[in-house]
C-alpha cells in the first residue's frame, strides 16, 4: 500500500544542509518505495540553516550585505526580504557563527557579534517590519555587546571611557542607548536553546567549550557578562538574564533583548508555527526526521526530538535517521526506530558523502520498513 511519507531532517552539522538531507533521505526512500507520495519539509530550530528554510516557508528572496564576521574579518553574507508582508530574516550563523570561522585560530575573548549590526541596519533601510533572526551556531560569547555597540549603544567605565571589547566589561560602570531603539515593529529571535545567561547552566560553561573556552577562562567570561546583565537590570528594569534563551549564542539571545526590543521565542515552534506542522504530521502516513547525531540532546528540545514528540502525540510513526544514534534506549519512547549512518559504514567515510550514505540509509530502512 503507498503511503503519505513527511520528510522533515534538520541539517546535519558540517556535511549536510536540511534540503540536502531530506533530498538524500527522499531519494533513497523512493528506490525501495517507488508509490509512496513523498512531502520534503527541511527544519530549522534557529540555528545554522534557519534563513534558508524560513525563506522558503515565507517565500522570501535572497539579499546580501557586506559586513565583518566573528573575528571582524570583512565578508558578505545572505539575508532574505518578503516584500508583501515586509518580513526580514536573518540568520546569524551566516555572520558571526562558528563555521565560518578556521578552526581553533581565534579565542572567543577575540570575537564579538558586532557584524549583525550591519545586517539588521540592511533590512531595516529595505523597509522591514518585521524581523525573524535565527540566532544558534555562534563562535561568540559576548552577550551580545557586540551587536550592542553596531547599534549605537556606549558602553562605558566610571570614568565615561568608552569600553572597546567584551573582556572589559569588569569595569561597566553605565550604558547610553542610541537614538533611535527600536529598529522594527516586531523583532522575534528563534533561539535554539533555554539556558539562561549566568550560573552552572549559562552560555558560558554550557556551550563556550564548543566555541574555544576553557576552565580556566570561565571566571573571566561570566565575570564580564555579569557586570553586563547587571548593569543593564539597573539601567532597564529588568532581569533580562534571567530569561529563558537568554543565554542562546553566547548571550546573544541577552543582547538583542536588551539592545534591540527583541522578543525571544523557541526557533522550532517558530518553524512549526509557519510550516503548519502539526497538519502535515496528522496528514502523513509516516514521518522520516533526522540530524547528525541522535543523543540526549535530541530528546531534550531540539527540533527532531521534538517532531518526534508530535508524531507521538498524533499517532503516527516516526523514523529518525542519523549520522549515529548514541541514545537509542532513550529514544524508544518517541521514536518508532532510529538508524544510524554508522550501521553502513565508518564516521569518516560517512562524513565525506553523508549524502551517498544517508540516501542508501534511507533504501535500506524503506526495505526493511515493508517487512513488517
Amino acid at each position: 500500500m503507498a503511503l503519505k511519507v513527511l520528510i522533515a531532517p534538520d541539517k546535519f552539522k558540517g556535511t549536510l544542509t536540511a534540503r540536502a538531507a531530506a533530498e538524500a533521505m527522499a531519494h533513497g526512500w523512493h528506490k525501495a518505495r517507488r508509490r509512496d507520495k513523498i512531502e520534503l519539509l527541511p527544519m530549522s530550530d534557529g540555528g545554522d540553516g534557519f534563513g534558508a528554510v524560513m525563506g522558503e516557508l515565507l517565500g522570501a528572496k535572497i539579499q546580501t550585505v557586506r559586513t565583518l564576521d566573528a573575528a571582524h574579518r570583512p565578508c558578505r553574507t545572505r539575508w532574505w526580504w518578503e516584500p508583501k508582508t515586509k518580513t526580514a530574516i536573518i540568520e546569524s550563523a551566516g555572520v558571526i557563527g562558528l563555521a565560518q570561522l578556521p578552526t581553533k585560530k581565534f579565542h572567543p575573548f577575540d570575537l564579538d557579534t558586532v557584524g549583525l549590526g550591519a545586517v539588521i541596519f540592511a533590512a531595516a533601510a529595505k523597509g522591514a517590519k518585521r524581523c525573524l533572526i535565527g540566532i544558534g551556531g555562534s563562535a561568540t560569547n559576548d552577550g551580545g555587546f557586540g551587536v550592542g555597540r553596531a547599534l549605537g549603544w556606549k558602553f562605558m567605565d566610571s570614568k565615561g571611557h568608552n569600553l572597546a571589547s567584551w573582556t572589559q566589561l569588569k569595569a561597566l560602570a553605565k550604558t547610553r542607548p542610541p537614538p533611535h531603539i527600536k529598529w522594527f515593529d516586531e523583532m522575534i529571535v528563534a533561539v535554539d536553546v533555554q539556558n539562561r545567561l549566568l550560573g552552572a547552566r549559562g552560555c558560558t560553561r554550557v556551550y563556550g567549550p564548543q566555541k574555544g573556552l576553557t576552565p580556566k577562562d570561565f571566571p573571566t567570561a561570566e565575570r564580564n557578562l555579569r557586570r553586563l546583565a547587571a548593569v543593564a537590570a539597573r539601567q532597564l528594569r529588568h532581569a533580562y538574564a534571567d530569561e529563558p534563551g537568554a543565554g542562546a549564542a553566547g548571550g546573544l539571545g541577552f543582547g538583542l533583548r536588551c539592545f534591540a526590543g527583541a522578543k525571544l521565542q523557541p526557533g522550532f515552534e517558530l518553524f512549526a508555527r509557519h510550516a503548519k506542522l502539526e497538519q502535515k504530521i496528522k496528514a502523513a502516513d509516516l514521518i522520516i526526521t533526522g540530524e547528525g547525531a541522535i543523543d540526549e540532546s535530541t530528546l531534550m528540545g531540539k527540533g527532531v526530538g521534538q517532531i518526534a514528540r508530535l508524531c507521538r502525540k498524533s499517532k503516527k510513526p516516526c523514523i529518525g535517521l542519523a549520522g549515529a544514534v548514541v541514545a537509542r534506549k532513550k529514544g524508544e519512547g518517541f521514536f518508532s526506530e532510529t538508524r544510524g549512518l554508522t550501521e553502513l559504514t565508518s564516521v569518516e567515510t560517512a562524513k565525506k558523502k553523508a549524502a551517498v550514505w544517508l540516501e542508501r540509509l534511507a533504501a535500506k530502512t524503506a526495505r526493511e520498513w515493508c517487512e513488517k
